[in-house]
């Protein structure tokens, strides 16, 4: 394959990987739209409420090392469409959810589903295209996080304040199970990419024990831990505080709310990765941490006086620009995870990512949130969020302290 044909083919495979991690977002986030409705159908709680995005986030990051142990030995491309074929029909399944317990059900597959794709796509990518293009690249990938929770936010609110709850994740289940097919279609490249020397590729137990020795991939991991925190509290519980607190209406709440989260997501994700790569090649190694820590830093205090203040367009105001500096480490972080490990567990390493930010993240903010919500109140509740935001900026410029040395170790394509 020459040079044009190559890139024109990576282009391919982004555009697909794009539109899949949308859907995936869009069928996670599509749930929290339709809070209230769940609330007045079921008679729920907000501990309820806020399990059923806990049992999803659960069911993700415990699937998640056993898929990436798979994603590090068999077809990457055939595990992926596989999970996306799961996780398309358990959002159908939802809409036929008689109770309760059934939507645990169903929001737990999905979590399954999704930790399939989420475990190997940035490995593939990886792949596909060159270190020096790879923060850029996943940059793009990763702008599905605004875009697609902004459109579950959207459709779910629409579709559910139009045609009920139920109809709002039959609709979204189904683009999953066609664009299945182009996904299991892609060629998969050797692990490396286009110009991969053939060596040992799969990894022995020793090798994913070097990961708990791996100082900046552990505190890269802690710091999006914090930051998964804040920002899944953030995301699942804001349209409820818009409704609840200032009064919008539920379709009025998630559409802005939709809005500013696409807004804020788009430029500032592409904000943080191309400032990132900047710097990282200016600066060497070290770029992406700087700006994601200082991203974090500026936007904890932004986010604690939307919180506070009593002004709702104000608030609105003040959750963009937090999102927007909070979207700066989306690319850089995740290059990190890549540029750290070598090629044999990648996949591995991620899914110990996954593991980690979610367990320590919003696989417990949800439920943590909700219960603090039903003590304190919704508002006193959601004033851990800049908290962690601080925490998070800490761990980032921690880690830019060992980052270079262990580049350089994953260079050399494992343990020393």
């Amino acid at each position: 394959m020459n040079n044009s044909n190559r890139d024109n083919y990576s282009r391919y495979v982004l555009v697909i990987f794009l539109a899949i991690n949308l859907l995936n977002y869009i069928d996670r986030q599509v749930l929290y739209a339709v809070f209230p409705l769940l609330k007045a159908d079921f008679s729920l709680s907000d501990t309820a409420l806020g399990l059923l995005g806990s049992a999803f986030m659960l069911c993700y990051m415990l699937s998640a090392p056993l898929l990436g142990w798979l994603g590090d030995r068999i077809n990457r491309l055939r595990l992926s469409a596989a999970g996306l074929v799961l996780w398309s029909l358990a959002t159908v399944l939802t809409g036929f959810a008689p109770g309760y317990r059934m939507l645990l059900w169903a929001r737990s597959f999905t979590g399954i589903g999704e930790a399939s794709f989420s475990t190997v796509a940035p490995t593939l990518l990886a792949d596909y295209f060159k270190k020096t293009s790879r923060g850029w690249v996943l940059s793009l990938f990763y702008l599905a996080i605004p875009v697609g929770s902004a459109l579950g936010y959207i459709l779910g609110g629409f579709l559910g304040a139009s045609f009920g709850w139920k109809a709002a994740f039959l609709i979204v289940g189904i683009p999953g199970l066609i664009l299945a097919v182009p996904l299991w279609m892609i060629h998969e490249l050797p692990r490396g990419g286009f110009a991969a020397v053939p060596k040992r590729e799969k990894a022995g137990i020793g090798d994913y024990l070097f990961l708990l020795k791996n100082r900046s991939f552990i505190l890269n991991t802690l710091a999006m831990a914090a930051m998964t925190f804040a920002m899944g509290g953030l995301a699942q519980w804001m349209p409820t505080y818009f409704y609840r607190i200032h009064q919008i209406s539920l379709v009025t709440a998630n559409t802005l709310f939709g809005g500013i989260t696409v807004m804020a997501g788009i430029t500032g994700t592409l904000t943080g990765g191309f400032i990132g790569s900047k710097l990282e090649k200016r600066k060497g190694t070290g770029g992406y941490l700087f700006i994601s820590g200082l991203g974090l830093f500026a936007g904890a205090p932004v986010a604690l006086y939307a919180l506070i203040t009593s002004s709702f367009p104000v608030s609105l105001g003040a959750m963009f620009v937090a999102a927007f500096l909070i979207f700066f480490n989306t690319g850089p972080l995740n290059t990190v995870t890549v540029n750290v490990t070598n090629r044999g567990v990648r996949s591995m390493a991620f899914a110990v990512n996954i593991f980690f930010i979610h367990a320590l993240g919003d696989a417990i903010s949800p439920t943590l949130l909700g219960w603090f919500s039903d003590l304190w109140g919704l508002r006193t509740a959601l004033m851990m969020t800049p908290l962690t935001l601080l925490s998070a900026a800490f761990f980032c410029y921690l880690c830019a302290r060992f980052v270079s040395a262990d580049e350089a170790t994953a260079e050399r394509e494992g343990p020393p």
